[in-house]
């Protein structure tokens, strides 16, 4: 009975013992292939930007592309993606939260355009930049006239003009100054009347000159969010911290962030 007793004991320890190692074992061989696991890229977060380039007289891979793609990037603000064509759009918009046009390159397809119109209705949020303000396109006046509330034809040689800053309490110039001076194309943006109309967020202004020209502006359109940005030719654009802080800005206003 005795030698009963004591065979069970040490098979109990013995076996105690062996589950012991096992939980060992398994946790080191865990821990051990968990930090030999190949680096997983992260994905990208924040808010869904959708970027459009392309056309002519202006660089739109360097200054929107990249320049610009970084700019929205940082502290992971924005997920950009940027098409230089702008037929591709139709596959991109539906997971898109801000539309970002820059370009000055035909959009002849008449199912992208109404999709961008469509996207608008639906109360999303676009920017148009700089080229995206001219009057591009004579077949498609309804975007000028819907969605810019305006436009275009005409600028100041490229040269060194004053930013005025005329609504600081609106989300899109916090933190930018109230005055800076910069080179660019001075578009010379005039409203449409019969468009929804725009507020005006900042003004440009040059010496000698009695003529004033919205820089930065909101379109009234009923439902969605749009901007404008008339600033935006080259570097001394792009890289300058006022731009850089109105299209972070204006990416989270138009997306209701």
């Amino acid at each position: 009975m005795m030698q009963t007793t004591y065979r069970h004991t040490v098979f109990s320890r013995v076996k105690q013992h062996s589950w012991i190692v096992f939980l060992v074992t398994t946790s080191w061989l865990f821990l051990n292939c968990k930090s030999n696991l190949p680096a997983t890229v992260k994905p990208a977060t924040g808010i869904r930007v959708l970027m459009v380039g392309g056309g002519s007289s202006h660089d739109f891979n360097k200054w929107y592309k990249q320049a610009d793609g970084e700019t929205l990037r940082k502290n992971n603000l924005a997920k950009v993606t940027y098409l230089s064509h702008p037929d591709s759009i139709l596959l991109y918009l539906p997971k898109t939260d801000v539309l970002f046009l820059s370009n000055n390159q035909p959009i002849n397809d008449p199912q992208v355009r109404k999709a961008i119109f469509d996207f608008a209705q639906a109360g999303k949020g676009l920017i148009l930049a700089h080229p995206a303000l001219w009057y591009n396109w004579q077949d498609w006046p309804e975007y000028n006239l819907q969605l810019v509330s305006g436009g275009s034809r005409g600028h100041d040689k490229y040269g060194s003009f004053e930013v005025t800053v005329t609504n600081p309490q609106h989300p899109v110039m916090k933190g930018v100054e109230i005055k800076f001076s910069l080179q660019d194309e001075r578009y010379y943006y005039n409203p449409d009347p019969a468009g929804p109309g725009i507020e005006v967020l900042a003004n440009s202004s040059v010496t000698g000159s009695d003529k004033i020209y919205p820089s930065i502006f909101v379109i009234k359109h009923p439902k969605a969010r749009i901007l404008g940005i008339a600033l935006g030719h080259d570097a001394e654009s792009h890289d300058i911290a006022n731009y850089q802080t109105i299209i972070r800005n204006a990416v989270q206003w138009a997306a209701r962030k």
